[in-house]
This record gives structure tokens, sequence and C-alpha cells, in this order.
């Protein structure tokens, strides 16, 4: 069971909890739920799952407070978090993306085979980390420009580690990116 991807499913909806969790297991991935944004952390926390499913409006922790709360741990804070929304509100929609939500789906227009597309889609990274080379071309140029150690060493985040560059693919399809300098 160790191979499979787990996917955590947090909705009050328990009709529509169980709907996506029989889709999501017959094809094959191992499927963990939660009735609400508290027990869906607390799960979050104990199993470490590959990608979060969450509802928005539930009792006790709604969605947003549960992605806030992912975000402050450590443990938690890499998760990939997919909402599938009742109401389909443009506000509910910014605010996710804001909070770094990976996805935002309409639960009555998301067929369950859509759900899967959208959850392996999500775990498909376009995203690469670069190491830089500080003998390498416009290094020291790069490093004055973004003003930082021109020996690529992080200083506050993560004393020790190494500054890379990391760029994520656009969607357009060519070759372009958006490009962040990160600390491994």
């Amino acid at each position: 069971m160790h191979n499979l991807i787990q996917v955590l499913l947090v909705d009050d909806d328990e009709n529509s909890r169980t709907l996506y969790a029989e889709s999501l297991r017959a094809v094959n991935f191992e499927v963990v739920e939660a009735k609400d944004g508290l027990e869906g952390l607390e799960l979050a926390t104990k199993h470490a799952p590959n990608i979060i499913v969450s509802g928005i409006i539930m009792p006790r922790m709604d969605g947003f407070q549960l992605v806030e709360s992912l975000k402050k741990n450590v443990s938690t804070m890499h998760i990939p978090v997919l909402f599938l929304s009742h109401l389909g509100r443009g506000e509910d929609e910014k605010r996710a993306k804001e909070l770094g939500v990976a996805n935002f789906l309409l639960r009555d227009m998301t067929t369950p085979n859509e759900m899967v597309e959208a959850i392996n889609a999500c775990l498909v990274s376009d995203t690469y980390v670069l190491g830089i080379d500080a003998f390498n071309f416009d290094a020291e140029k790069f490093a004055k420009a973004f003003n930082l150690n021109t020996d690529f060493i992080c200083s506050e985040e993560k004393p020790g580690g190494r500054i890379t560059l990391t760029l994520k693919k656009n969607k357009k399809g060519d070759r372009s990116f958006d490009a962040e300098v990160t600390c491994s």
C-alpha cells in the first residue's frame, strides 16, 4: 500500500465525499476521509498524504482555515491542496489562489474522472530546482543583482543550505518559465 498515492478527502457532505472516495479507490488511490477541516488537519499531520482534496464550507474548521493551518506546519506545508467548491464564488477562488491552493473545482460540475485527472495533473510537477555554480558564467552578477551571497550558501532561511533557482513551466506549452530564487 505504500506505493499508492494517498489522497486525504475532506468534506462534511458525506454523499459527495463517498462518491469521490469510491471513485479514487477504483483507480488505486489510497483514500483517507475527514468530515471537517479540524479532522482533516489531524489526519494530514498523521498520514502526510500526497495531496488533499477539501471542501470549503465545513463546521469546526473551513477549507481556508485548513490550508492556513497546513502552511504553518513544516510537515504539511508542501502538500498540494485542491478545493472542491459547491458554490463556485469568485471571491473564494481568488482567496484560494492567494493561499496557494493548486486547483479550484466545482463539486457539481466535476465528475469523478475529472477529479482523478486534476489530482494527476497536480502531482505531475512542471517545477524544476536548479543548483547554481558560483563559478559559472554570470553567477557573480546574478548574486549581486538579487542581493545573494556570492558563494550561493543560504544565510537566514536555512543556514548551510544552497541557494537554488526554482523554475515552474508556464502553461502556454512553450519554453517559458516563472523563476524564483529559493533555498534548498
